[in-house]
C-alpha cells in the first residue's frame, strides 16, 4: 500500500509541474500581444516542459488514467479496512476499573477487552494489570453499542498479565479468534481499544517483530513473555484490547509499549492471542493455571564459544546448567551441556521461548525433545509433571 502511494503521488508530482510551466507560457504569451516573441516564447516553455516532465499530451492523458486507476486500488483498500472495522468494532469492549489506593483512596484504571467465546460461554479477555486489585462491582464495562455492563466473576494470571471476566449479558459479540502462529513479519494489522480514554479508536501498521522476550515492563513482571511487536499505535488505554488481522481475526492482546514519552513512540507489544487462549481455558475450567515442569536451570548467557564447545555452529536452543533430582528431566536423563534444540516439535530459539512452551505444555502430556550432546543429535521423551506440586513435594 506504502509504494501505491509512493507512485501516485510522484504522478501527481508530474502533472502539476506540466500545469506550471504551461501557466508560465500562457502568461507570457497574453502580455506579448500574440506576438513572434511570445510564440517563441510559448514553444521553447513547452518544449521545457517536455524535457522537464518527459510528457506530451499524449503523456498526460496516460498519467492521468494511471493515477485514477491506482487510486481505485487505494480506495478498494480504504473499503477492505472499513469492513474489517466494521466486522470487529462490536466485539471490543471498553474498561474502567476502580482498586484501593491505601486506606481511604482509590485509583481509576481504563482498558479495554475483547469478547471470546470458550465452550458456548461469552467472556471478555483483557490484561490483569487493567482490573488488578478491582472488586467486581468496581469493574465497569461498556460495548460498543453503549450497554453498561458488570462482570460476574473475574480470574487473573500474574504470569502471563492475562485476566478473564465472565459475562452474563445478552448479544454480546464474540470476536473471531485467528491463530498467532501463523502471522508473519510484515503482516497488516489493526489495533483497537481506548486510548486516553477514546473508547473504540482504531490504529493501522505491521508486526515489526515477533518473539520479544525479556522486556522490563514497569513494576509488573511478566514471567512468561513472547510478544508480538508492532506499529500500530497503542497508548495507555490500549491495553486488554485486540489486535487484529485483515481477515478480522484476534492474533493478539495488546498489553504494553515501549516509550520514553508515556506515549505511542512506534513500539507496541501484544500477548499472542495462542497464549491467551492457553491462559484463559485454564482459568475458566481450574480457577489456576497449572504450568508444566522439565526440571532444569538453563544457561540466560549461552555464548558463542560455549556453542562452539558443544559442536553448534551458532547459539540455537537452550542449553542445560544444571537438572533437578527426581525430575521430569532426571528421569528422561537429560545432563548438564545437553542443548535442548527442540520440544514438542518446535524449534527452540532461547532460554525464554523453552520456559514459554514447557510452561503451557500441559501436565502429564509427553513430549519429544530433541537435544544436542557432544555434538550428537537425539531425540528423547518427557513426561511433564505440575511445577507447583513438584516443588512443594520438593521441600
Amino acid at each position: 500500500m506504502r509504494v501505491l502511494l509512493q507512485s501516485v503521488f510522484r504522478r501527481i508530482h508530474q502533472v502539476r509541474l506540466q500545469d506550471k510551466l504551461r501557466a508560465a507560457g500562457d502568461s507570457l504569451f497574453a502580455a506579448a500581444g500574440r506576438t513572434a516573441i511570445a510564440a517563441s516564447l510559448a514553444t521553447c516553455l513547452a518544449t521545457s516542459a517536455t524535457i522537464a516532465t518527459g510528457q506530451e499530451p499524449a503523456d498526460r492523458e496516460r498519467l492521468a488514467a494511471q493515477i485514477a486507476a491506482d487510486v481505485q486500488h487505494l480506495e478498494n483498500e480504504g473499503r477492505l479496512l472499513r469492513r474489517v472495522v466494521a466486522f470487529i468494532r462490536p466485539t471490543v469492549v471498553h474498561i474502567d476499573a476502580e482498586r484501593p489506593e491505601g486506606e481511604r483512596r482509590t485509583a481509576e484504571e481504563t482498558g479495554s477487552g475483547v469478547v471470546v467465546r470458550i465452550k458456548g460461554q461469552d467472556f471478555v479477555l483483557t490484561n490483569r494489570h487493567v482490573i488488578r486489585n478491582a472488586r467486581v462491582t468496581k469493574i465497569r464495562i461498556r460495548t460498543a453499542d453503549g450497554r453498561l455492563l458488570y462482570p460476574t466473576k473475574v480470574w487473573s494470571d500474574r504470569g502471563t498479565d492475562v485476566a478473564v471476566l465472565a459475562m452474563n449479558a445478552p448479544n454480546l459479540v464474540p470476536a473471531k479468534v485467528g491463530d498467532s502462529a501463523d502471522a508473519e513479519l510484515g503482516d497488516y494489522v489493526l489495533a483497537i481499544g481506548s486510548p486516553f480514554g477514546l473508547s473504540h479508536s482504531v490504529t493501522f501498521g505491521i508486526i515489526s517483530a515477533k518473539g520479544r522476550r525479556d522486556l522490563q515492563l514497569g513494576s509488573e513482571t511478566v514471567s512468561y513473555q513472547d510478544f508480538i511487536q508492532t506499529d500500530a499505535a497503542i497508548n495507555p488505554g490500549n491495553s486488554g484490547g485486540p489486535l487484529m488481522n485483515l481477515r478480522g481475526e484476534v492474533i493478539g492482546l495488546n498489553t504494553a509499549i515501549a516509550s520514553n514519552s508515556g506515549g505511542n513512540d512506534g513500539i507496541g507489544f501484544s500477548i499472542p492471542i495462542n497464549m491467551a487462549m492457553a491462559v484463559a481455558q485454564q482459568l475458566i475450567e481450574r480457577g489456576v493455571v497449572v504450568r508444566g515442569y522439565l526440571g532444569v536451570h538453563l544457561d540466560s548467557r549461552f555464548s558463542e564459544e560455549t556453542a562452539r564447545r558443544l559442536g553448534l555452529d551458532r547459539v540455537t536452543g537452550a542449553r542445560v546448567s544444571q537438572v533437578t533430582a527426581n525430575s521430569p528431566a532426571a528421569i528422561a536423563r537429560i545432563l548438564v551441556d545437553d542443548v535442548i534444540l527442540e520440544f514438542d516439535g518446535k524449534p527452540i530459539q532461547d532460554d525464554n521461548q523453552l520456559v514459554n512452551l514447557v510452561s503451557l505444555a500441559g501436565v502429564g502430556r509427553t513430549v519429544p525433545v530433541v537435544i544436542q550432546r557432544r555434538g550428537q543429535r537425539m531425540s528423547v521423551d518427557i513426561t511433564l509433571t505440575d511445577r507447583e506440586r513438584f516443588e512443594a513435594t520438593d521441600r
